[in-house]
């Protein structure tokens, strides 16, 4: 089974394409012209794999978390940690790459949406070492939730916009970065911070995360001598899912797991399990598993973790999930939060809060998994979640 780059116009099986005004086309088609030949372009390759290295700190180690396997029961749970990039999150892997193509394309101006607030923080980075003008828009709820990446966000340089619409969550920042983009799109570049969006974000955004499961790969196959049986990660939009699970996908035998957030539990209607309990259709320019009513309208989605609470999730999920090349589960709060302690307790590792939906996983399906060698992706540290956890 080949996983070929999504057709022309940007489409994963029934997911994908573009659904945007007419204004962002031009600027789509722009972006999708300047990637192609980046990716091409040994120079680019080389400056990104340089500031991976040199600046985020890449290879990231992958860890044989011996205190949590022996807690839960199972043979082997490796921490891909991601949780020790300069920033905090695999966020950075993406904004580094996306930043050298605002600057290839004379772009004087970065735009982002965030939730959680580290893909807010690694734009607002990125803009700092390029010397540019960087505006992050974030729900009202969210900038509650997330004081301390407001202060970072805003020591590095960047203006931290307000959104005070809709669930004022991240839903509502990314609809209003879009809103921006439309008028200001001759000198502003638009960082998306997931595998969501229209073309060319959604296959741009997995490219610039693959990183994660190239590097597990090959870390897995010098220590183990073999591949791991499954790769577990958190799907809000998806990003670090799929930066893991990508490079393993003609692997067949390696079973993925995506981890979404069952909220205060599916039956509330207060969750965020999009891939579950969504229905097809079209949110922020593509198609894919959403969360809406029967009238079409988008429903509000609920997590603890600011990083999840989205209504919609990249295309190249919904195709995965479509495939069956990969489960999705769900995960409410109260047993993320049960994750977020127990890996603290045992290892001394402190994660996000979006990153112990999958430890938690683990922890409720453990009798399934005893004889399993597992990957779980630690997609970022727990710092920013302290007040949520107590």
């Amino acid at each position: 089974m080949k996983n070929k780059r999504p057709d022309k116009v940007g489409h994963f099986g029934l997911f994908g394409g573009r659904f945007v005004p007419e204004t962002l086309i031009y600027a789509l088609d722009k972006l999708e012209k300047e990637y192609s030949q980046a990716k091409k372009d040994k120079k680019f390759r080389k400056e990104f794999d340089y500031y991976l290295r040199e600046y985020a700190g890449r290879p990231t180690p992958l860890y044989l978390a011996k205190n949590l396997s022996r807690a839960l029961g199972i043979n082997k749970i490796y921490l891909k940690r991601e949780d020790l990039l300069h920033t905090g999150a695999h966020k950075i892997n993406n904004t580094l790459g996306q930043v050298l193509l605002a600057v290839r394309m004379g772009k004087k101006r970065l735009i982002a949406e965030t939730g959680a607030g580290q893909h807010g923080v690694a734009t607002a980075t990125v803009a700092a070492l390029f010397g540019l003008q960087c505006d992050v828009y974030m729900g009202e709820e969210d900038i509650h939730r997330q004081a301390l990446n407001v202060k970072r966000m805003k020591l590095l340089g960047a203006r931290v916009i307000s959104v005070k619409s809709g669930t004022q969550t991240l839903k509502d920042a990314m609809t209003e970065a879009l809103r921006d983009w439309v008028t200001n799109v001759r000198n502003t570049y638009y960082v998306i911070g997931t595998v969501a969006g229209p073309h060319p974000y959604p296959e741009m955004v997995r490219n610039f995360q693959r990183i994660i499961g190239d590097e597990a790969r090959a870390q897995i196959l010098k220590i183990d001598g073999r591949l791991p049986d499954y790769l577990v990660a958190c799907v809000g939009g998806g990003s670090n899912a799929l930066g893991l699970f990508h490079p393993f996908f003609d692997d067949q035998k390696v079973k993925m797991i995506g981890v979404e957030a069952a909220g205060l539990g599916i039956s509330s209607g207060k969750h965020s399990a999009s891939l579950e309990y969504g229905s097809t259709g079209v949110l922020h320019g593509s198609k894919s598993k959403i969360l809406e009513d029967k009238f079409g309208q988008i429903k509000n989605a609920h997590s603890v973790a600011a990083g999840l609470d989205y209504p919609g999730v990249g295309p190249e999920h919904a195709y995965y999930q479509q495939i069956k090349r990969a489960q999705y589960v769900a995960i409410t709060d109260k047993e993320a939060l049960e994750g977020f302690r127990l890996l603290s307790k045992v290892e001394g590792i402190i994660p996000a809060l979006e990153s112990a939906h999958a430890l938690a996983y683990l922890k409720k399906a453990a009798r399934s998994l005893k004889k399993a060698t597992i990957i779980v992706c630690l997609s970022g540290r727990g710092d920013k979640d302290l007040h949520e956890s107590y």
